[in-house]
């Protein structure tokens, strides 16, 4: 089998999202999405990565994201390229889940669990006790908002009020005081305070017992997160500010890192949260993947949840869902009294709509023609020791002519 082609497809409805689709000359076609600046993501994928995969094998997963990786001089610190290589080791797994006739699950070591619990990440500043009630009655026991976000435009996150954070703790309140504790309730802060802010903020919130804290201050440095830490009582959690399993290892090993959330369509796709979910299991760390996207970004996320015995809970965001997923995807995810189930179909588990290619908001770009060869990701020949030149050698030979 091979790769015949690689497409990506934005629509102007949802200007942030870009599909990648990976055609092979067998008639399988695997998906992939990722998020955000898609014009540099979609340059990434067919100026520099589509054409080292046009005409390779795509069963070879973990030698392409390395090449793609190292391609991009270990990119895994930021930007477009992690990305671009997000979206297509999706597209890849989908691709190989369909080829062996089973759920990427099955192929991630097997299923732990055929369902695991979602939580919404949904609580506005007005009506939360509404919500809360709506979401429990769904089956739906946790919920995640940031009330403190808006008010750190101000100072930039050097200063809060006394009055300011007690207004921030009113939605908080008003779902206490309706539903208990039967709703779990997540704080996150998108990185926006200093140290001193971030301390009182957890300490405020400690007496509502809080799901964790995300991302109170920037993730720049694991010592300072530790200290937040040890300030209070709730799990503190970081999330999808922090790419492959390099950035996420020192917050880990530190402790300053009790739930882990990385973003599986920024992190590295499927290839690299997987990784991610095993390094935190080593530490004893319960993994929570991000979801704020889009759908595809959640069906890759679940199969890594079923194979996970450290899965906590998935994110996912209720108006999206019952939304304009439906316009995009078939089948959409399969939630049902407060849990994700598990897809049954080989592969990722959904497909994008015939019709969405066809739109006329749409934009479609093709790349059909091979580059360089793949084996030159691996360096220069001109810096190859003679030892990793005959292993060049070896491994152009094995893979065979193109």
């Amino acid at each position: 089998m091979k790769i015949t082609k690689i497409e990506t497809i934005r629509v102007a409805e949802r200007p942030q999202v870009i599909w990648v689709q990976i055609y092979t000359d067998t008639g399988l076609v695997g998906l992939g999405e990722t998020w955000y600046a898609p014009t540099v993501v979609e340059a990434a994928i067919h100026d520099w990565f589509g054409p080292l995969l046009i005409g390779r094998d795509p069963a070879a997963i973990e030698r392409h994201w390395e090449a793609m990786f190292r391609l991009s001089d270990h990119a895994g610190y930021g930007g477009a390229e992690m990305r671009a290589i997000s979206a297509i080791d999706i597209a890849l797994w989908d691709i190989k889940g369909q080829v062996a006739g089973l759920p990427i699950y099955e192929l991630l070591g097997g299923a732990v669990r055929n369902k695991i619990r979602v939580y919404a990440t949904s609580m506005p500043y007005e009506g939360a006790a509404d919500v809360a009630r709506g979401l429990l009655d769904e089956g739906i026991m946790a919920m995640k908002g940031g009330p403190t976000i808006a008010l750190a435009t101000a100072s930039d996150g050097q200063f809060l009020s006394p009055k300011e954070l007690d207004m921030s703790l009113k939605p908080i309140r008003e779902i206490r005081d309706a539903v208990g504790m039967d709703m779990q309730i997540a704080n996150d802060a998108h990185g926006k305070w200093t140290l001193p802010v971030a301390i009182r903020i957890a300490q405020a919130m400690d007496e509502y017992d809080m799901m964790w804290q995300e991302d109170l201050m920037p993730l720049l440095n694991p010592d300072a997160l530790a200290r937040l830490q040890a300030a209070t009582k709730a799990p503190v959690c970081i999330s999808e500010r922090l790419l492959t399993r390099w950035q996420l290892r020192q917050f880990i090993e530190n402790g300053s890192a009790r739930i882990v959330m990385p973003d599986l369509i920024w992190t590295g796709g499927i290839s690299e949260t997987h990784k991610i979910a095993i390094l935190a299991s080593a530490h004893q760390v319960p993994f929570a993947p991000h979801d704020a996207t889009g759908p595809v970004n959640i069906f890759a996320c679940s199969h890594i949840c079923f194979s996970s015995p450290n899965a906590m809970m998935q994110e996912h965001v209720p108006d999206y869902f019952k939304g304009w997923y439906n316009d995009f995807v078939d089948p959409n995810l399969d939630i049902r009294d407060g849990y994700i189930h598990a897809p049954q179909v080989p592969g990722l588990g959904t497909r994008l709509k015939a019709g969405v290619r066809d739109r006329s908001d749409a934009s479609v770009r093709v790349s059909d023609t091979p580059g360089k060869s793949l084996i030159d990701a691996w360096g220069p020949a001109a810096q190859r020791t003679a030892e990793t030149q005959a292993r060049v050698d070896e491994m152009e030979i094995e893979r065979g002519p193109q």
